[in-house]
């Protein structure tokens, strides 16, 4: 059976193993239609394996994931058609410039010719790039690098959005202004948002709901208000997190350009 129609990201009985040894194991998830949902947990827990499987990256060994209704293992490229990823590792050419980089993107995605330069024209102007949108991708901030990538992932007017710790190495002042042009982005058009992050203090804003996973297992699901209040009256989602995996957030409040975006990634994406 199909999942309804408001729902956006349905998975059941998700299991995925690397040389035997599980990743993800059992996991039923339910992302809504229009919701901020995030996916929070310690290093290694299955966050970005569980995003990797629901945009069609790694192929479903056990289990089923439905994205709008289509299932990833049969109907891929209609769930890509769909979506928009900001990746954890980084998906910009420092080469090129930033309307170069998201032009490459909506041929990729196979923008009609007559609305790409509009289509490509918007996503710049929205991510408030277009001022430098002429230059090198290589001498951007960290900051316009990570909006350049989300540049990228609207180019094609997503349905859902899947971020994977985009803001990981990101000074506070970088990470709101992402997040601000992410959620007017989301009240404009009410495309659903999954995302992955270590920073507590965005899932609490941003998320209307987040699951907690460890060791590959769903630990806890529901509003970031109802596990804090399950917590302790004056826990923080923090604390939400230490109950329910004893593990450490494993920030890194590190700063820079394209360099450092690299390098942070990269440590990101051998950790998991």
């Amino acid at each position: 059976m199909s999942a309804p129609l408001e729902v956006a990201v349905h998975c059941r009985g998700l299991t995925h193993r690397f040389s035997g040894k599980a990743a993800v194991l059992g996991l039923d998830l339910c992302v809504r239609r229009g919701e901020v949902f995030g996916l929070l947990g310690p290093n290694g827990a299955g966050k970005t394996t569980t995003i990797r499987l629901v945009n069609t990256l790694l192929p479903v060994q056990e289990g089923k994931v439905e994205v709008f209704g289509y299932d990833v293992s049969r109907s891929a490229m209609a769930v890509r058609r769909l979506m928009g990823y900001v990746p954890q590792m980084l998906s910009i050419e420092a080469a090129l410039t930033g309307r170069e980089n998201v032009m490459w993107f909506a041929r990729l995605f196979d923008i009609p010719r007559r609305e790409r330069k509009a289509r490509v024209d918007q996503a710049l102007e929205v991510m408030g790039l277009a001022d430098a949108a002429d230059r090198l991708a290589g001498t951007y901030s960290g900051g316009m690098v990570r909006r350049l990538e989300l540049a990228q992932a609207l180019v094609n007017r997503p349905e859902l959005l899947v971020l994977d710790e985009p803001t990981v190495g990101l000074d506070p002042v970088a990470r709101d202004g992402v997040w601000e042009r992410v959620e007017e982005m989301r009240r404009a058009t009410g495309m659903t948002v999954l995302l992955t992050t270590h920073y507590m203090e965005e899932a609490d804003v941003l998320c209307d709901r987040v699951a907690l996973m460890h060791l590959g297992q769903k630990r806890a699901e529901g509003p970031p208000s109802a596990l804090k209040a399950q917590v302790g009256p004056a826990a923080s989602l923090e604390d939400v997190f230490r109950h329910f995996t004893g593990g450490t957030l494993g920030q890194d409040e590190s700063k820079g350009g394209l360099r450092e975006v690299r390098g942070t990634r990269r440590t990101a994406s051998r950790l998991g």
